[in-house]
């Protein structure tokens, strides 16, 4: 295929945004349109956009862009290659700006947002500053890290393991020298453990809470590339992250961050109501992939961090009991959350699994959250299970957790209907829930 032509010498730029195009019309107009809007001075910014065998017209809508901004644009295209992972690692590869900023062919920027990041990255000194994201048409951007500007976080101190998406602005240097790219054998969630791996290198991790910089659009066709991964591919993401983690993170507080993310959240979502949708024997790859995760990358020792309904449906996919996870799913769909059974003077939540003998669960897992600690460190599975909640542990208390962006979205749903939700939401975030 045709290469583009080379690009004369010239001074290097701030910053160089990466597309990777594929089927996105007509969102990536407004998206262009950002990036053609943008404040930053001519000659300060250049946009790397690879068209991944579009057949919408994306491709020739590059090509119009290109010819109607020369200098600001290079477009390449290629056959589609399956996935963003390959289109955005070329584009990286040309990448001449100081610093890089990933930019989703279906999302679009704020007027000032790369200015905004630039002079914020050059005054800090940062490796990677996490942009004030905003979700558009009902796409969920948890909030907790954007409460306010900050030279430097960490994943012990904010909510930067719920932000692990590369909707970032990266030090070109930073990626370079550690040979960072997408891994091209993931379908979805490749941006994960690269941002991962980015961020626990980088001397200096820092966010930019003042300004509306990213819009994250949910398409009506449900189109994102999120949105249409099958469940085997998303555990082989979680996998792929939490072998960053496991690999680079300090062990303590920080790797246990990363993992409560994972086996709080992203594992545990794949075991919902759309779990029941999947054919039998889907189900049981899925119970047998997600048990494998538990296993390897120690989630028990973070069960402490997790509210019981997690907890015991990671510990039925472990058994590989897709029967009895289904019965699960459709109490919590039907019922919410259960009654709590109160005994010997602790509160358990009151599923069906608990105290069946048929499935065997230790009574630990479905301790109530204020009943919760951690595992015992080096303990075998079933033992560590069985402990890991022992002792009384401290308690963030939910207002703090909410600001901090560390309630899922399922969980708020809940809250909502309960009658001091409201006075709670307006303490914490204005509201918005």
């Amino acid at each position: 295929m045709p290469e583009p032509e080379a690009r004369s010498p010239m001074a290097v730029p701030d910053v160089t945004v990466v597309v990777a195009v594929y089927n996105t019309m007509p969102y990536l107009t407004a998206c262009l349109d950002s990036l053609v809007g943008q404040s930053l001075a001519p000659g300060r910014l250049e946009v790397v956009a690879v068209d991944d065998g579009s057949t919408d017209g994306g491709g020739e809508l590059l090509d119009e862009y290109a010819a109607r901004h020369p200098g600001l644009f290079t477009v390449l295209h290629q056959p589609n290659s399956g996935g963003p992972a390959g289109p955005t690692n070329r584009a990286l590869e040309l990448a001449r700006g100081r610093y890089v900023l990933f930019l989703g062919a279906d999302d679009r920027l704020g007027e000032e947002a790369l200015e905004r990041l630039v002079t914020a990255a050059d005054a800090w000194g940062s490796d990677v500053v996490v942009p004030k994201q905003i979700g558009v048409n009902g796409r969920l951007v948890p909030q907790g890290i954007f409460h306010a500007d900050a030279e430097s976080v960490d994943f012990t101190d904010s909510a930067l393991a719920w932000a692990l998406a590369d909707t970032k602005l990266f030090r070109l240097d930073l990626l370079r020298r550690h040979g960072l790219r997408r891994d091209e054998r993931l379908k979805v969630f490749s941006d994960q453990p690269f941002t991962l791996e980015a961020c626990l290198r980088a001397a200096r991790v820092s966010v930019l809470a003042s300004y509306d910089c990213y819009f994250l659009v949910l398409r009506e066709d449900r189109g994102n590339v999120t949105e249409r991964a099958g469940v085997l591919d998303r555990l082989r993401g979680i996998a792929a992250l939490q072998q960053v983690a496991a690999e680079l993170a300090e062990p303590g507080e920080e790797l246990d961050a990363i993992r409560a993310r994972s086996f709080g959240w992203d594992v545990p979502r794949l075991l919902q109501e759309g779990f029941l949708l999947l054919a039998e024997d889907v189900q049981e790859r899925v119970c047998v992939e997600a048990a494998r995760l538990v296993e390897r990358f120690g989630a028990r020792e973070v069960y402490h961090r997790l509210p019981p309904a997690e907890r015991v449906r990671l510990e039925l996919a472990c058994a590989v009991r897709p029967e009895a996870l289904r019965d699960h799913i459709r109490y919590e769909a039907a019922h919410g959350d259960p009654p709590a059974v109160v005994d010997g003077g602790r509160r358990y939540a009151g599923f069906p699994a608990f105290r069946d003998a048929r499935l065997g669960l230790p009574d630990e897992l479905f301790l109530l959250p204020e009943e919760a600690t951690g595992a015992a460190a080096g303990k075998a599975a079933p033992e560590a299970a069985s402990e890991a909640v022992g002792k009384a542990a401290p308690r963030l208390d939910l207002a703090r957790q909410l600001w901090r962006g560390l309630v899922p979205e399922q969980l708020r749903r809940r809250l909502r209907r309960h009658p001091a939700w409201r006075r709670l939401a307006d303490s914490v975030n204005g509201g918005r829930g």
